[in-house]
């Protein structure tokens, strides 16, 4: 029988005052017996409105009809013709805003539980199955893969299905890009990834970590010297932005990517742990995306009082709102309306052996309003005259989002990019060099790992075509 309650299944999870103490994961996933239910209130609709939500376009009702008949194994078949990371688009995509913001039953009550359904998916398929070896007949041709985030590593399993020779290059000792180095444990295990990327290795994929792109080689050697037809540049967003306000060069002050890439890649929350991180007793998060969430949740979990600092109000916020629930959950701190001004540090000039000595004791910030709209559409934050105050601290985390490293564009002759560093690129990925193609993060700056994953299948197909033109094919 159809599930006809206007509710989603709840997901379970670690209880608040429990999980902000480990880094566990905080979600536990459905049941079989939950996914049925769930995947029951789907009304299969013939015009099929949450596919042309979903960027990487899966079947979603094709995927939820299999787990409401309890055929799990062939629901991940159907998700895998279009995903290649679904364990981990059913952990980290914002379905609310894609996929199930376009559910027909989200008119009169809560939209189909799509990404936990996918999830569950995900994981049944991973707790039944050994890894094994694929036999795909090789074409010929060779594809090299600049970063092993989500973008490359789509683009990667789209043209290793098609016979290609790929070859992953990543700059960092361990493949998964902003999988692992960006996005906690708590929320994306990384055992997770791990067993992705091994997916994609069985299907003859080859990743050489360690390689830094524009030092170690450039691009036109890898087309020149060593045989690669085409390049996919998938190098992220990893260069932090800063408010350029007094005191950001104080001990203590972090940005995002520094602190998460400490704890996520490094594990630095542990004691054996050969990269420290600062053990702070009062934190500020400045910023009001996922990664001052994720920020925001590792500094709790390390035992400290932690505040979000953020200029804009609450319905501005633009984090998840599971993200902020589970935030607002985990005892962080909202202090919404509020601006920085400057940070203030410990500066005993008498004597420079004093320990605390230019480390950070405090945060000046100023009180703001919404004014009128801006070009973004959103309310422009204005100062309140008169509203200054500190907050005492000890360490402060920027999280005011990423931009493109500058390595590849300076080390690429004709490679054109945006004045703020981006790749400049057609729908397809390709760009102002013919055979080199970019997607992801390196030219939208830092979105999602769902967007970043519909650039890497357009830029497979568009690989593939460009190959087998210039083939005659």
């Amino acid at each position: 029988m159809p599930n006809l309650s206007l509710k989603k299944n709840e997901m379970p999870a670690q209880a608040p005052d429990v999980r902000n103490k480990n880094f566990d994961e905080v979600t536990l996933g459905y049941t079989e017996e939950t996914a049925i239910d769930e995947a029951k209130r789907c009304l299969n609709c013939k015009t099929k409105p949450c596919v042309s939500g979903c960027p990487v376009m899966i079947d979603i009702p094709a995927f939820i009809e299999r787990v409401a008949e309890g055929k799990f194994e062939e629901a991940f078949e159907i998700i895998s013709k279009s995903s290649s990371l679904p364990a981990v688009c059913g952990r980290v995509c914002p379905q609310e805003s894609q996929c199930e913001q376009r559910c027909v039953r989200g008119k009169k009550g809560e939209p189909v539980a799509i990404g936990r359904l996918e999830r569950f998916v995900a994981d049944y398929h991973n707790a039944h199955t050994e890894i094994k070896e694929q036999k795909i007949e090789k074409n010929g041709h060779k594809v090299a893969i600049i970063g092993s985030g989500p973008a490359g590593l789509t683009c990667a399993g789209d043209l290793a299905r098609l016979g290609y020779d790929v070859t992953v290059y990543e700059a960092l000792h361990v493949a998964g890009g902003v999988l692992v180095y960006g996005i906690p444990e708590f929320r994306l295990p990384k055992s997770i990834v791990s067993r992705e990327i091994a997916g994609l290795a069985a299907m003859g994929v080859k990743i050489e970590t360690n390689m830094v792109i524009g030092r170690i080689l450039s691009i036109d050697e890898l087309m020149t010297d060593m045989g690669f037809e085409a390049v996919f540049i998938a190098s992220g967003a990893g260069l932090p932005k800063f408010m350029r306000i007094p005191g950001e060069n104080l001990k203590g002050v972090y940005s995002a990517n520094e602190f998460l890439t400490r704890i996520n890649l490094m594990k630095s929350y542990k004691d054996n742990s050969a990269t420290p991180i600062m053990h702070a007793h009062r934190v500020a998060v400045v910023g009001g995306g996922n990664v001052a969430m994720d920020a925001a949740r590792c500094a709790k979990r390390l035992g400290a009082e932690v505040y979000i600092v953020y200029r804009r109000g609450e319905s501005e916020l633009p984090a998840r709102a599971e993200e902020i629930e589970h935030a607002k959950e985990e005892g962080i701190i909202f202090k919404l309306l509020t601006n920085p001004v400057e940070i203030l540090g410990y500066e005993n000039k008498e004597d420079r052996r004093d320990p605390q000595n230019g480390f950070v004791r405090a945060m000046r910030c100023v009180e703001m309003e919404l004014g009128e709209p801006d070009e973004s559409g959103r309310c422009r934050p204005v100062e309140k005259a008169g509203s200054e105050f500190e907050i005492e601290l000890d360490c402060v985390i920027m999280a005011l989002g990423t931009s493109p490293n500058p390595l590849i564009k300076s080390t690429t002759e004709g490679l054109e990019t945006e004045r703020w560093g981006g790749i400049i690129a057609d729908s397809d990925g390709l760009t102002s060099r013919t055979g080199i193609y970019a997607g992801g993060d390196a030219v939208t700056g830092a979105a999602t790992v769902i967007l970043a994953m519909g650039a890497g299948k357009k830029a497979a197909a568009a690989i593939d075509k460009y190959i087998k033109e210039k083939e005659g094919v």
